[in-house]
Parts: C-alpha cells; sequence; structure tokens
C-alpha cells in the first residue's frame, strides 16, 4: 500500500449538505473535517442519518444542497465511480464477495489497467501491470492473515474472514479514504481487535478512515476524533469525551 500525500489541504470536507426523501430532511447542514491518517467514528441512533451521509458522499444519493470538497476539489453529486477512482471506497455493513471466485480473484476484479481496452491486452504494458496487481494482492492477503486461503472460493470464508476480504478490495486502488459501515457487526471480538489493529496500520499510512460503529467498547480506544448524529444534524463532535454530553446521551443513548 502507498502512502497519500501530506499537506495543509483536509483530506475531505462535507459544507451544510443536504439530502431530503420525500419531503423529509434526511441531512440537514451536514459540515464535517476528515484528515488524513486519522480514524474518524461518526456515530449516532439508527435513522439519525449516517447512511445517508456516506452515501452522499460517495454518490449513491444526490445533494439537494451543499458541497462535497476532497483535497481542495469539489466533487458533489459525482457519480459513484469517479468518486471511487479519484480515491474514496467504502465497504459495507454485509460483506458481498463474489462467492465462486477465488479470494485472490476477489481482490483483483475491480482494478481497472490499461489492458481494460480490446488491445490493451496484448500490450507489454498490461503484462507489468497485471503482474503488479497480484503481487499487490497478494500483499494485501499477507497484511490482513488472508493468504492462505488465496486460492480457495470465497465462500469458505467465514463471516469475519469476509470482512478482512472486504476491507482488501477496498484498499486495492490507490485509496486515500475509506469508508466502513460496521465493520465490526458479527464477527468475534477477537477478530475484531484484529481487523480494529490492521485499521491503525492503515491510517499510518496516510489513510483517512471514517468509521459507523456501534460497538463502542472496541472502537473507541482506536478513534481520533468522533461525530455524533441525530435526526440529520451533527449535535455534537470532539473526542470520547462527547459521549457524555447531555444531548448525546439523550439522543443517542435514550437516556
Amino acid at each position: 500500500m502507498r502512502q497519500t500525500r501530506s499537506d495543509g489541504i483536509d483530506l475531505l470536507t462535507t459544507e451544510e449538505l443536504s439530502k431530503y426523501f420525500i419531503g423529509v430532511r434526511a441531512l440537514d447542514s451536514v459540515s464535517i473535517t476528515l484528515g488524513r491518517g486519522e480514524i474518524t467514528l461518526l456515530l449516532g441512533p439508527n435513522g439519525s442519518g449516517k447512511t445517508t451521509l456516506i452515501s452522499t458522499i460517495t454518490g449513491f444519493h444526490k445533494a439537494e444542497r451543499g458541497r462535497v470538497i476532497l483535497e481542495g476539489r469539489d466533487i458533489t453529486n459525482l457519480p459513484p465511480h469517479q468518486i471511487y477512482n479519484l480515491g474514496i471506497t467504502r465497504t459495507f455493513q454485509i460483506p458481498r464477495p463474489l462467492r465462486r471466485l477465488t479470494v485472490l480473484e476477489n481482490l483483483m476484479i475491480g482494478v481497472k489497467s490499461s489492458g481494460d481496452g480490446i488491445w490493451g491486452s496484448f500490450s507489454r504494458r498490461w503484462l507489468e501491470e497485471e503482474g503488479e496487481t497480484i503481487e499487490r494482492a497478494f500483499n494485501l492477503l499477507e497484511f490482513l492473515g488472508l493468504k492462505r486461503l488465496a486460492h480457495h472460493p470465497a465462500s469458505d470464508l467465514s463471516g469475519g474472514e469476509s470482512k478482512l476480504l472486504e476491507l482488501g478490495r477496498a484498499l486495492m486502488p490507490d485509496t486515500k479514504l475509506l469508508i466502513m459501515d460496521e465493520p465490526l457487526a458479527g464477527i468475534a471480538p477477537q477478530l475484531a481487535e484484529k481487523l480494529l489493529n490492521r485499521l491503525r496500520e492503515i491510517k499510518e499510512l496516510g489513510i483517512g478512515l471514517l468509521l459507523i460503529e456501534h460497538r463502542l467498547d472496541l472502537v473507541l480506544p482506536y478513534a481520533d476524533k468522533i461525530y455524533v448524529m441525530a435526526e440529520g444534524k451533527i449535535i455534537a463532535k470532539g473526542d470520547e469525551e462527547v459521549l457524555d454530553e447531555p444531548g448525546v446521551l439523550e439522543a443517542y443513548l435514550g437516556a
């Protein structure tokens, strides 16, 4: 994995981002800032707007108002594939591996190369890129502890191993920002700790991470910054002490 650039520009910001569904305001002027080499938690009760926010950042939903800025570039409402090509990748709560393909093939299938055209597959450059892609995939599998399963079908993986494969797929391109929706859901604490330690190593490469997660006992020690949402708004931001604020206790914990 390559280290991303480091300069004075924020990795990603949203500015007064708003989204409506049939007249209901799902996002209400949401402004957040994500930095390189940081793990940011996005917390809040169900229906607070967390998934809508990450879907709007990644182009799956269109914003009615506001902007999404990646390294100083306005990427608001670009199609998902363009946002992906700019370095924003996403994993989902339920992994979606291609079960009949091998673990290695699952990593390689989404990587674009100069061989994608009709003549590209005959070029020397394509062969070089293919070799580089295979090497990158094996390095990732070793990093994730899945190398021994490289040639096994993805259907052989446990739920936790499927989560690790999903992470590997998200890291195959030149990722700048990795967005993860409940990465610890449904996996045992021991494997959850392993995944979190891998995320800490990823952030040390300068990659930004935005996590939606409910298993706070496991994830809080790894967080650099926290945003809390309720009813489509950011109601608190800071470190884990924000969880003790009365508004957060009322909205997020139901106190």
